[in-house]
């Protein structure tokens, strides 16, 4: 029987580990870099080792050291959480071999699965649907467009889409590079690239007793860089006859390798048709929709599965439809840049402590949950398995369930956490459950609106948005989504403007207080500057304020926290939040203050390639100072938390300076090239 875990993994998902274990009286306790050293799952575990260190590779990587840890702290199973050492045979074995309980699978399942080249052969064995490979040796132009992925990869690292047969060589070499950094393994294999395919996976549970289920359908087609950004549950728009196939291709897969436990099978969909492309052999971060529209804790079976526990013959009935968005420190305008620093508050509509409670959301006769609690429900045939019936699903989450819906939140961080640069930038999961796919939609969609998410930038407005698109409303999904409307979903906001306004009157009022209430009139209007925003303002002899630059915007009330403006009749409340940082948050709106003068010391040289964000330079162009280079192409790329990141020159021209090195560590604005713009007429010259 267990009674302590130690969850080999951070942030989210160890917190989410945490919830379940509580709620089920077991003990807990938490690994941590020492970047990690005051982060949430630190502060949520009964207990917490140190792994020296910050790099992954110095500290999550390392499986020796969490051994361990599990045995100094008394821990007697071992959860592993996703990514890090979750699908890692070798980790699982030495689990095993210290005489801890395996919360996951059997290694032979997640060493048959490790090469996705090796796992489609054993799939096309068991008469599961595949893509034909390609060999990129004898691919011809009618092969293409052509999809190279990392054969130990996930997470879209390794991975690249060619459409140019001569650029196939050079990106073959660099998905191996990348694949080998990532993964210490460089093989990369190439297959058909669907340009309107969707991806839709199967959550399969299985125990040693023979009983796999399906659990349902997942669609994760909105995707940047081929990681996940909303995920929902179940799919949309597939037939009966596809589902099945589905279902039964998802099942077939687990039954090949002998699988126990939770894991996904993923799926591209196109024309009708499924095709395998690989299986999680962990927990997905997308694993909430499914606990919600089936009313079951995962992670509670995972626990039950390992202890020997059986699954009832089926699984529970499928109500609803849940949809999940992530929540990541990014600017999505800017190449998806990983953002850090302060997150100075974090307030979704359900938030922590969570509270626990056997509410199943879809089950709208029992009472409405308070925030804390879980909004999942008990699990059939928990009995006799040594950990009773699980309450919901935990870690950061909270949960409310009211009008025929609930919300619930998975964080990794909270208000005064700092957001740093070795790791994953996500934030949380916001999740919304309800009868039907246009209510999850829409209850999700507000919830993000209205949080309060106030610290480094954040892809908060670009999921209200592809949430309120209508091609998602209307369930029009496919993996191109962003590639076709990025730069719509991530223009300004048009109500940025009042924002702003709002912004320079809360800061004028908050200077009034400070020098009491005298207020001098002067002849000239009052100036602020927020990104691109200029607001001009004038005092008024009654205490109030004229706004000059917005002449539609007239003042109602002002406070140093809130304004009110009637902008063309409609009155509208903004509220105001500035940091000393030099950022101000009105309502969903991040703006940062500007100087009205720029200081000299900050401009830097035309054609200058600054650092984006804080990272390891991992390579740098085979190119020398003094050679010409073409617009857009690759001149240094960064790595920073966990993604690959390509610096590009700004324009064709001379580059004439090239600071960066491989294994150098950059701060955000580091000066790491310089290229010298070359007018089409002066290179005719030369």
């Amino acid at each position: 029987m267990i009674t302590s875990v130690l969850v080999a993994n951070r942030a989210e998902i160890a917190c989410r580990v945490f919830g379940t274990c509580r709620s089920l009286g077991l003990d807990t306790v938490a690994v941590y870099s020492d970047a990690d050293a005051s982060a949430l799952h630190v502060r949520e575990a009964d207990a917490a080792v140190r792994l020296p260190g910050a790099a992954p590779r110095d500290t999550y990587l390392r499986g020796d050291l969490i051994v361990r840890a599990a045995l100094a702290a008394g821990a007697d199973a071992v959860h592993p959480g996703y990514g890090f050492l979750s699908e890692n045979a070798g980790f699982a074995r030495s689990v095993i071999d210290a005489g801890l309980l395996w919360i996951g699978p059997p290694p032979e399942a997640i060493e048959a699965m490790a090469s996705k080249t090796r796992a489609k052969e054993l799939m096309a064995a068991a008469g599961v649907p595949l893509l034909s490979p390609v060999d990129p040796a004898s691919a011809t132009a009618a092969d293409l467009p052509l999809l190279l992925k990392a054969a130990a990869g996930g997470g879209g690292r390794g991975m690249r889409v060619v459409r140019d047969l001569a650029a196939l060589p050079g990106e073959l070499a660099a998905a191996s590079a990348e694949a080998r950094s990532a993964f210490g393994d460089g093989e990369v294999f190439a297959e058909p690239y669907i340009e309107r395919g969707r991806h839709v996976e199967v959550q399969v549970l299985a125990d040693a007793h023979g009983t796999v289920w399906a659990l349902g359908t997942r669609d994760c087609s909105l995707q940047r860089r081929h990681q996940k950004v909303i995920e929902e549950a179940p799919a949309p728009g597939l037939g009966p006859e596809l589902r099945e196939t589905l279902h039964a291709s998802a099942v077939a897969c687990a039954r090949a390798v002998g699988y126990v436990g939770a894991g996904t099978v993923e799926f591209l969909v196109a024309g009708g048709r499924a095709y395998f492309l690989e299986m999680n052999t962990r927990l997905q971060v997308e694993h909430p929709v499914t606990e919600a529209v089936f009313g079951l804790d995962l992670v509670a079976w995972q626990l039950r599965v390992a202890e020997g526990a059986p699954l009832p013959p089926e699984p529970p009935e499928a109500r609803g439809h849940a949809v999940e968005a992530r929540l990541y420190a990014e600017d999505p305008s800017r190449g998806w840049a990983p953002q850090t620093g302060v997150l100075h508050a974090l307030d979704l509509p359900a938030r922590p402590p969570l509270s626990g409670g056997d509410r199943a959301p879809h089950a709208p006769s029992r009472p409405a949950l308070r925030a804390g609690g879980t909004g999942l429900g008990p699990v059939p045939g928990a009995g006799g398995t040594g950990l009773g019936p699980a309450p919901g699903a935990g870690g950061d989450s909270g949960g409310s369930y009211a009008g025929g819906g609930y919300l619930r939140v998975d964080a990794g961080y909270a208000a005064g956490d700092t957001v740093g640069v070795h790791y994953d930038a996500m934030l949380a999961k916001v999740i919304a459950w309800a009868p039907s796919r246009g209510e999850a939609v829409r209850r999700l969609a507000h919830a993000l609106a209205r949080g309060t998410v106030h610290g480094p930038v954040t892809n908060r407005e670009l999921l209200v948005r592809s949430l309120r698109h209508p091609d998602f409303v209307a369930g029009r999904l496919d993996t191109g989504f962003y590639e076709r409307h990025l730069p719509a979903l991530t223009e300004p906001a048009p109500g940025e403007g009042c924002a702003a306004v709002a912004a320079a009157l809360a800061a004028a009022a908050r200077r009034a207080g400070r020098f009491g209430g005298f207020r001098n009139v002067p002849s000239q209007p009052q100036a602020a500057r927020y990104g691109d925003h200029e607001v001009r303002y004038r005092p008024t002899r009654d205490g109030g304020y004229a706004v000059e630059s917005h002449p539609h915007a007239r003042v109602v009330d002002v406070s140093p926290d809130r304004v009110r403006l009637d902008v063309d009749g409609v009155v509208r409340r903004y509220d105001v939040a500035e940091y000393g940082d030099g950022t101000v948050h009105v309502n969903a709106y991040r703006l940062t203050a500007r100087p009205r003068f720029t200081d000299p010391a900050e401009l830097t040289a035309p054609g200058s390639l600054l650092a984006p964000m804080p990272g390891t330079v991992v390579r740098v162009a085979d190119v020398e100072p003094g050679a010409r280079v073409e617009a857009g192409q690759p001149l240094v790329w960064l790595e920073a938390m966990k993604m690959e990141h390509r610096i590009a020159a700004p324009a064709s021209g001379t580059l004439t300076a090239l600071h960066a090195a491989p294994g150098h560590q950059v701060e955000v604005g580091a000066l790491l090239a310089v290229v010298r713009e070359v007018q089409e007429d002066e290179h005719d010259r030369e």
